[in-house]
């Protein structure tokens, strides 16, 4: 692949320059696809007056402290407390991923408790990448977006006490009754309204963030000089849950599922976000009138793609995606539906996953399994559901990656919380809690291997491999 090169010498400079501005515009608008059909890096830039230049300078300094500041936390994502990644359980969440058969496992996941230093606020996000490399740029949305959503949500509140610089002016034009994040609890005759107004001021303020940290997002993977994401990118199903209120971030065909009970204390599953597949109506009318084009191949009908104008490639099997920016001029985008949900004492759990498990269960299949298997290890009997599934159902087939998260909504029954460690990626903080699990266990009873040597306590096996999954099974006997 190269770049344009473009010669200024001559008489014919300023329309040589003016020439290659224009090349230039065009691939900072996503404009991917060369004459022959394959693939162009693309740079964004506008050009500027002289005047600008200097404010163009600052915000450029400005977004480098901020990206420095963001790299760092990526590179150090053990470090922060209350962020997990790995295979095992929180008191409040369990969490499970399983590479399939296809390759590289291209899914991901996280649980942020007291996320954005607020207590009684999670973060929650499974990601399915897709691609070459799918792997990475999901990994790179999983570290990533929740930085970006952190710093959108602290300017609405910067603006709210009034502390706004150049970045902030777009916050100017909002009330100050827009961006509330308390919830008020006075009471008097209107208790009613006033509640339902903070809900929707949580919600707007929420939203509006969600939707600056995906763009943003999107254009930081544009320019990504590590992660090539012409043909590869990530759904995102992402959830914050601050008190009662759950506001869901969608972005691709990863689903959340809500577990409820009924007026006659059924369990039922209530689907919280829509799979974003291109044979959705409004998708499809999106992409075709940017002349993209949606059909299914003829040996899978049921699966509707997206495809370029001229070329039969690449047949995305979503209308909305993080990456893919060869499909970005033809109606696939990053903008995520965002949907706000109240929590009833009703609400039990909330499970995300990718499409690996909803291709093979449906939703009260995961529900009810969810409701039947412990806590610390639902997501885990989930996801091994799952690939049972795609054993009897697809046969012939290759087992999809899978990624699940079980959010529980009721905390108040006596739990242990013990974060285990994924067997292929240990790190040092999750080490130091087991560590201190270890350290709390009573000396006489601490079980020993043949050798003598003090085995850890059951709630720091790892649930990883045959052996972590057949002692889970031993303890669920018990």
């Amino acid at each position: 692949m190269t770049d344009p090169v473009v010669d200024f010498k001559g008489s014919d400079c300023s329309a040589n320059l003016e020439c290659f501005l224009n090349i230039v515009r065009a691939l900072g608008m996503g404009s991917c696809l060369s004459g022959d059909g394959t693939s162009a890096r693309t740079i964004p830039y506008s050009p500027t007056s002289t005047s600008d230049m200097g404010k163009r300078r600052n915000s450029m300094k400005k977004l480098r402290r901020n990206s420095s500041f963001e790299s760092s936390m990526e590179l150090r994502p053990n470090r922060i407390p209350g962020r997990f990644f790995l295979n095992g359980s929180t008191q409040v969440a369990s969490l499970f991923c399983k590479q399939g058969k296809k390759g590289f496992n291209q899914d991901a996941m996280i649980v942020w408790e007291n996320f954005c230093s607020k207590e009684d606020t999670i973060f929650c996000g499974v990601f399915d990448g897709h691609g070459p490399f799918g792997h990475k740029v999901a990994k790179k949305v999983r570290d990533a977006l929740p930085l970006k959503l952190i710093a959108q949500w602290e300017l609405h509140q910067s603006s709210k006490m009034g502390i706004s610089d150049g970045s902030s002016s777009t916050m100017g034009n909002l009330k100050s009754g827009e961006i509330a994040f308390r919830m008020i609890d006075e009471e008097h005759n209107d208790v009613d309204n006033v509640h339902k107004d903070d809900h929707t001021n949580i919600f707007m303020t929420l939203k509006e963030s969600f939707l600056k940290a995906c763009k943003v997002m999107d254009k930081e993977l544009k320019l990504h000089p590590d992660i090539d994401c012409y043909c590869s990118g990530t759904t995102a199903v992402t959830m914050v849950k601050q008190g009662q209120d759950l506001v869901i971030g969608n972005v691709g065909d990863s689903r959340a599922v809500l577990g409820t009970r009924d007026i006659d204390g059924t369990l039922t599953a209530v689907q919280l976000t829509i799979d974003q597949k291109p044979n959705l109506p409004r998708e499809a009318a999106r992409i075709k009138l940017r002349k993209g084009r949606v059909f299914a191949l003829q040996h899978e009908p049921e699966v509707s793609r997206v495809w370029l104008p001229n070329t039969n490639s690449p047949g995305l099997a979503m209308a909305r995606a993080f990456g893919d920016f060869c499909l970005k001029d033809f109606g696939l985008i990053s903008v995520p539906d965002v949907s706000l949900h109240r929590l009833s004492e009703k609400d039990e759990f909330v499970v995300l996953a990718t499409d690996g498990v909803w291709d093979v269960l449906t939703n009260r299949e995961v529900v009810d399994i969810v409701a039947a298997a412990p806590q610390s290890s639902s997501a885990q009997t989930l996801v091994e559901s799952a690939v049972r599934a795609w054993r009897m159902k697809f046969p012939t087939s290759k087992v999809d990656d899978c990624a699940v998260i079980c959010l529980f909504l009721d905390t108040s029954a006596n739990y242990t919380s013990a974060y285990s460690v994924d067997n292929e990626k240990t790190d040092t903080s999750l080490m130091n809690q087991l560590d201190d699990i270890s350290r709390n266990t009573a000396p006489e009873s601490v079980e020993k291997d043949h050798l003598g040597i003090p085995k850890p306590p059951s709630e720091c096996l790892p649930l990883l491999g045959e052996n972590g999954i057949e002692r889970q099974k031993e303890r669920h006997q018990l």
